[in-house]
């Protein structure tokens, strides 16, 4: 079994199309799936990429994805990378992928010079905290994510020229 691990491009737009939308009916959240697959293609490979994306291949077949973006640590004074979506198809699991997608960011973090490389888990996903954990990542509970999106994001934006 032959594990590679390659930089996207746009002609693998509908396969990382359907990587996501595999993600999403794993996570039990394919109603929340809405991207328009052009806009995507746009955000990932336009003028300005807001995100990147690695292929994983077993035996030259695509079965994962890993798509992330850089933050920064002000602490840190450093850029890190956040890894949004990891996913590896589950006849691919056990062959070594998911750890092969993930130290490859980690070699990418490392290159850039990033202080961390950070992710979210759902918390019912036992199997992926407990994949992580032997990886030695370690959970964050210290923080709690939160988000604004939707109508209340249009009404927060619209108030941006305001004082609090």
């Amino acid at each position: 079994m032959t594990v590679t691990i390659r930089p996207a491009t746009p002609a693998d737009l509908p396969l990382i199309a359907d990587l996501i939308r595999a993600l999403a009916d794993y996570e039990k959240l394919a109603d929340a799936v809405r991207f328009d697959e052009a806009v995507l293609g746009t955000k990932l490979f336009g003028a300005r990429p807001y995100a990147e994306v690695i292929i994983g291949e077993v035996d030259g077949a695509a079965q994962g994805f890993a798509l992330f973006f850089h933050n920064f640590s002000t602490f840190e004074g450093k850029p890190g990378i956040y890894l949004e979506d990891l996913f590896v198809r589950p006849e691919a699991r056990g062959s070594g992928l998911g750890k092969a997608l993930l130290s490859r960011l980690a070699a990418l973090a490392v290159e850039r010079d990033c202080a961390r490389l950070e992710w979210s888990v759902l918390d019912w996903n036992e199997p992926a905290i407990g994949f992580y954990r032997k990886l030695g990542a370690r959970l964050m509970d210290e923080w709690t994510v939160m988000r604004v999106d939707g109508a209340a994001l249009e009404r927060l934006g619209a108030g941006a020229g305001e004082s609090a």
